[in-house]
């Protein structure tokens, strides 16, 4: 093989980029990958969040941050706490159109653009179970199992508001943590879009506190609570 069977040919000097811009294409193509990949991530994966109120306190206080995990499997059990869009007349509407996202914070997905319109709570029964209150002690039933909500508060009542239903197939009857400060499925039975929450309406369960850093934990499935309550009929 000749010279002149090579690339640029003879006598054709081999053309070269300037260090400066091989250096800056490849930080853009570096930063198109992490924007895709956080794209990817935050729109199926997890997802961060604010706490802007009391009605999961202490287990999530004002000013927490969460990572809620999106994957649809596995499916969400009895005791997690759950992100979701509002099904109808739970939220009001001026909350709703007074909520302006940081646009860089949406942008990176450190916050959603349609949080003003989620709500969080934890799941105390699902599609097919009763759950009912209160037995002689006070205590939550579901499914004629009295539960012993060790993640309320000492002296925290698990709910003054007398109720019992079935849950429809499907979806999930929700309460707050903070059952004195939380507008839940109790207080809902009268709203547009009812009680339950559509299992299409669950954004996500979460799994970590991650700000700040004194609130750092792994959250779960209490299954010293939910362990015991037998499977509906």
């Amino acid at each position: 093989m000749t010279d002149e069977n090579l690339a640029g040919g003879a006598g054709r000097p081999a053309q070269t980029t300037h260090p400066v811009l091989k250096f800056l294409r490849e930080v853009a193509i570096i930063l198109v990958i992490a924007l895709v990949l956080s794209t990817l991530v935050r729109s199926f994966v997890m997802r961060s969040f604010y706490i802007p109120s009391s009605s999961m306190e202490t287990t999530l206080a004002i000013g927490d941050r969460i990572l809620v995990k999106q994957l649809p499997v596995p499916e969400v059990e009895r005791g997690d706490i759950v992100v979701f869009d509002d099904p109808g007349g739970w939220l009001d509407p001026s909350l709703v159109a007074a909520y302006e996202p940081n646009p860089v914070l949406e942008f990176l997905g450190f916050v959603p653009s349609n949080a003003g319109s989620q709500l969080i709570k934890r799941v105390i029964g699902v599609g097919g179970d009763t759950v009912s209150c209160c037995d002689d002690q006070g205590r939550i039933l579901v499914n004629g199992q009295p539960i012993e909500e060790t993640y309320l508060d000492p002296g925290v009542a698990p709910s003054t508001v007398p109720f019992e239903v079935t849950v429809p197939a499907g979806h999930y009857w929700v309460m707050g943590d903070n059952r004195g400060n939380s507008l839940d499925s109790r207080y809902n039975m009268e709203s547009s879009g009812g009680p339950y929450i559509p299992e299409e309406n669950i954004v996500g369960t979460v799994f970590l506190i991650n700000w700040p850093l004194d609130h750092f934990r792994w959250t779960g499935t209490p299954e010293d609570v939910f362990g015991v309550v037998p499977d509906s009929a």
